[in-house]
């Protein structure tokens, strides 16, 4: 089984919420509800970042969701410049925390460097399906 859902953003505040809500949904779409809270918080800091730091004024980002099998691949585009750096913030500072968290939460993290922009990328391990119910023993001359 494959699935993949994609929406783009502009570079609005307003669409750290829409990408939130963008992910929710289609998780609760493939029934995957037991992600969506580290997912939320892990689109949240990315998208933030794509704001703050990848997507030039007048342009969007993306926020895509992949799944195959077991795994569910969470991506943010942005068309800017540089690469994000995981940093060590001291304790008192506001920021720099988003990507060592999001790198905590998802089973495998990366980054993809494009002609034009980057991607970065996080893949969860979701559970897998129950397996059906054994069919109940009947015995011989039973009824």
């Amino acid at each position: 089984m494959s699935l993949s859902q994609q929406r783009r953003f502009p570079r609005r505040r307003t669409s750290v919420g829409a990408s939130r809500d963008f992910v929710t949904g289609v998780l609760i779409e493939w029934q995957l509800h037991s992600l969506i809270e580290d997912i939320e918080l892990c689109v949240s800091e990315l998208a933030t970042n794509a704001l703050l730091h990848g997507a030039p004024p007048g342009r969007e980002f993306s926020v895509g969701l992949h799944r195959v099998e077991e795994l569910v691949r969470l991506e943010v585009r942005d068309s800017g410049p540089g690469q994000p750096v995981v940093q060590c913030p001291d304790d008192d500072a506001c920021s720099g925390r988003g990507l060592r968290l999001v790198r905590a939460l998802a089973d495998d993290f990366g980054i993809n460097d494009h002609i034009v922009g980057k991607t970065v990328w996080l893949v969860f391990k979701a559970p897998a399906a129950p397996a059906p119910a054994p069919a109940p023993l009947t015995t011989p001359g039973s009824s």
